[in-house]
């Protein structure tokens, strides 16, 4: 009775999250067919109860993770998901990209982490005040390449080798990091809206994947159990 009752409190959280709604009928993919509770005013509705299973084995995967001390690397670029990509990947030291996603950030790692250590290196120096050797132009131009690289690899500064798995807000967007992440053979957690291929991804988790209380929703959830679970 008790695990009935838990069941019930957690479709009534994705119902309130509005976590039930897919995109339009014709946009739906035929992976997710069986998940699909029903089409109302021609917009695909999700069966909670399959998402729920959906939830928790991506959160026992999640767990494992944690208990490894595995990394794990949030990607959430659409303008949706950004802002909680962020802030989840922050609250448990994960690396993140909450913007757009370079090529070759999984599968050309080793490049990417040179330009990594080069912003750093800048940052270090202008922080002990190294950078006053150079004319004011030449610090400007310095102090604009600090910001371009923080902004395309700030989220993955701490990322010295390739995650162990990678949670996807929207893999049909972000289809270069999945490509990336299946060629290496990093297990792949996604949130799938009603049009995404989830036969693509390990542990796909059907629902609504460009609503902001739902992407959040999602990411707290992944968040919590990683938090949980990690070995001190």
């Amino acid at each position: 009775m008790k695990e009935e009752t838990k069941n019930k409190q957690n479709i009534d959280s994705l119902f309130n999250v509005g976590a039930h709604f897919g995109f339009g009928r014709s946009r739906r993919h035929p992976s997710v067919d069986s998940y699909i509770f029903c089409t109302k005013n021609r917009v695909d509705i999700f069966d909670l109860e399959k998402t729920d299973e959906f939830l928790k084995n991506a959160l026992d995967f999640v767990a494992l993770q944690a208990k490894q001390n595995n990394t794990i690397l949030l990607v959430g670029g659409k303008n949706e998901a950004q802002l909680n990509t962020k802030d989840g990947a922050t609250k448990i030291d994960m690396p993140y990209v909450a913007g757009r996603w370079i090529g070759g950030t999984l599968t050309n790692f080793p490049e990417i982490r040179k330009r990594i250590d080069e912003m750093v290196s800048l940052e270090t120096q202008k922080e002990k005040g190294e950078l006053s050797k150079y004319t004011k132009k030449e610090r400007l131009l310095i102090n604009k390449k600090i910001e371009k690289l923080e902004k395309l690899f700030g989220g993955i500064k701490n990322m010295t080798t390739p995650p162990k798995a990678i949670f996807i807000v929207d893999p049909r967007f972000e289809k270069t990091a999945l490509r990336e992440a299946k060629r290496l053979k990093i297990p792949v957690i996604a949130l799938c809206g009603s049009d995404n291929d989830i036969s693509e991804v390990d542990f796909p988790i059907t629902a609504n994947d460009s609503n902001i209380q739902s992407i959040k929703y999602f990411i707290e959830k992944i968040v919590e159990t990683y938090k949980n679970n990690l070995v001190k």
